[in-house]
């Protein structure tokens, strides 16, 4: 038996804004090319970033 799940969700569509935002935003920052690359590797996990911090300003 197959199971058919649609997924119309267009949270993969904002995801990926926010990774092009936050690539640009951390690259911008860089002062170096090393420092550049650390920055792309920000923007892909930045969501982490902002999740701990909400956490933290939570005091959870």
């Amino acid at each position: 038996m197959k199971k058919h799940i649609e997924n119309n969700s267009s949270c993969g569509a904002f995801y990926f804004m926010g990774i092009i935002g936050a690539a640009v935003y951390f690259i911008a920052q860089a002062t170096g090319f090393w420092l550049g690359v650390l920055g792309f590797l920000k923007a892909l996990v930045w969501p982490a970033f902002l999740v701990y911090e909400l956490l933290k300003f939570l005091g959870v």
